[in-house]
C-alpha cells in the first residue's frame, strides 16, 4: 500500500476529509449510488432553502439569477461546451429520456446500442420497439470486454441506424467503454451520414470520475448525474445538446412553458437553446449545490481524481481476489471505480446487512439490472463497491477485511 502512488498528498485527503461531515460517520463505499456532499454543496442548498422560506421562491430565484446562471457557465466548462448547451435536469435518467423522446422515430427505425447499456436505456429501447415499431441491435462485445469496435463500424456504416445509443459506464460494472474511439468512428460516419443517425452518450457514473469532451467524444447528446461522482445533491443532473441537434430543431416530447412560448391558437415556438429540454419547475436550492459540486470538482482537477480512482479501485480488486471464496467480475479494456464481485455460498443482502453493522456503505445488483452482462459472467448478483478520491487505503482494508470476516 504505501508503496503505490497517491494523486494526492496525505494533508489533501485530510482536507477533503475534513470538508465532508460524513467521513466522520462512514466508511462510504457507495459512490456510485451518491457521493458524500462536500459540507459547503450542502451549505449552498440549504441556504437557498432558507432563502425562500424567508421572501418567497420565486423572488428568491430573482434575487440569485446570477448564480443560478453559474451553474449552466460551470456545467459548461465540465464537458467544454457554451452555457446554453446545458439543460437542467432530475437525473441522469430524466436526461435521457428527454433526449430519446426527442429523436423522431418512425417503423422499422434502428437503435443500435452496446451489450452494457443501462437498465433504464434498455427498458426505454423496448417501449420505443411496442410503441414505434422501430429495431434494437446489439454491438458485439471484444473478448477484452466493452465493445467491438469492428463491429460496431461494420454496423453503424451498414445498418445507418436511427440512433446509436453507448453507456460509457454501467451501474453493475467497472466497464469503461472506449468512448473516444466510439466517437473518433461516428466522426468518420457522420461526415457521409449526417442526416441520418444521433448519438446519445450515458456518462451518469463517468462524470466526475474523469474528464468529459464533448468535442472529443462528439455525441448529439450526454446525460449527466450530479448525485454520484460529481459529490451533489440527489434529484440533480443535466443534458448536454449539440450545436446539430439544435439547429436541427430536435426537442422533447412533452415540451413546456419554458422550452416553447405559445404565440398562436395552435402554434408555439421553441426556445433555440438547450432551454427548450428543461422544465419551468425546478428546485433552484438544488441548482445552486450543483454548481457547487462542480466547481469543487473543477477546483480538485479531473485528471487527478480519475487517476486516485483508478488506484483505489485498482488496489480493493487486487486484495479481495486474494480471498478464495470471492470472484471480482469487472472485465474490459479500462477499468473505473466501480468494482464488483460475488462470492460464494452467500447472499447479497446478508453481505450487505452486516457491512451496514460495521458502518461500511455498499449496494447489492442484481440479474434484472444487467441481464444480458450477469448471464454471460453466470451470477444472479453482485456486490458493488465504488471508492472516490476522498477515501483512503485505510478505509478499503477495513472493507476487505470485513469482507473476510463476513463470509
Amino acid at each position: 500500500m504505501e508503496n503505490m502512488q497517491s494523486a494526492f498528498l496525505r494533508s489533501e485527503i485530510e482536507k477533503f476529509r475534513n470538508e465532508t461531515i460524513g467521513c466522520k460517520n462512514v466508511n462510504h463505499l457507495n459512490n456510485a449510488g451518491a457521493s458524500l456532499m462536500p459540507d459547503v454543496v450542502t451549505q449552498a442548498v440549504l441556504e437557498h432553502i432558507k432563502l425562500e422560506s424567508e421572501i418567497g421562491g420565486y423572488e428568491a430565484a430573482a434575487l440569485k439569477a446570477n448564480e443560478i446562471q453559474q451553474f449552466y457557465v460551470q456545467a459548461g466548462k465540465l464537458v467544454n461546451c457554451d452555457p446554453s448547451n446545458i439543460a437542467f435536469t432530475a437525473s441522469a435518467t430524466d436526461s435521457y429520456t428527454r433526449a430519446l423522446s426527442s429523436i423522431p422515430f418512425s417503423p422499422g427505425d434502428i437503435i443500435l446500442t452496446d451489450n452494457d447499456d443501462f437498465i433504464s436505456n434498455q427498458i426505454q429501447f423496448i417501449s420505443c420497439q411496442k410503441r414505434f415499431g422501430i429495431k434494437i441491435i446489439r454491438i458485439k462485445n471484444a473478448e477484452i470486454g466493452g465493445v467491438d469496435l469492428h463491429d460496431l463500424e461494420e454496423k453503424l456504416f451498414t445498418l445507418k441506424p436511427k440512433l446509436l445509443a453507448i453507456t460509457h459506464i454501467p451501474t453493475n460494472s467497472g466497464l469503461v467503454q472506449s468512448v473516444k474511439s466510439i466517437g473518433d468512428i461516428y466522426k468518420r460516419y457522420s461526415k457521409e451520414h449526417s442526416d441520418k443517425t444521433w448519438y446519445i452518450l450515458d456518462a451518469c457514473q463517468s462524470a466526475g470520475q474523469m474528464k468529459l469532451d464533448v468535442e472529443e467524444l462528439a455525441c448529439d447528446f450526454l446525460s449527466i448525474t450530479i448525485r454520484k461522482f460529481l459529490r451533489g445533491p440527489r434529484g440533480t443532473g443535466f443534458l448536454y445538446i449539440s450545436d446539430r441537434a439544435l439547429k436541427s430543431r430536435l426537442e422533447p416530447l412533452f415540451i413546456d412553458m419554458r422550452g416553447a412560448d405559445w404565440i398562436e391558437k395552435d402554434e408555439y415556438k421553441q426556445q433555440p437553446g438547450a432551454r427548450r429540454f428543461e422544465d419551468w419547475e425546478f428546485a433552484y436550492a438544488l441548482v445552486l449545490g450543483s454548481k457547487v459540486a462542480i466547481e469543487y470538482c473543477l477546483n480538485i482537477g479531473e485528471d487527478r481524481i480519475w487517476q486516485q480512482i483508478q488506484l483505489l479501485s485498482k488496489y480493493m480488486r487486487n486484495e479481495l481476489s486474494k480471498n478464495p471464496k470471492v470472484r471480482v467480475l469487472d472485465k474490459g479494456p479500462e477499468l473505473g471505480a466501480l468494482v464488483t464481485f460475488t462470492v460464494k455460498d452467500s447472499q447479497p443482502g446478508f453481505i450487505v446487512e452486516e457491512l451496514l453493522k460495521r458502518k461500511i456503505n455498499v449496494v447489492p445488483s442484481f440479474r434484472n439490472f444487467a441481464v444480458i452482462d450477469f448471464d454471460e459472467k453466470g451470477v444472479e448478483w453482485a456486490i458493488r463497491a465504488s471508492p472516490h478520491y476522498y477515501n483512503t487505503f485505510e478505509e478499503i482494508d477495513l472493507f476487505v477485511e470485513a469482507v473476510q470476516e463476513i463470509v
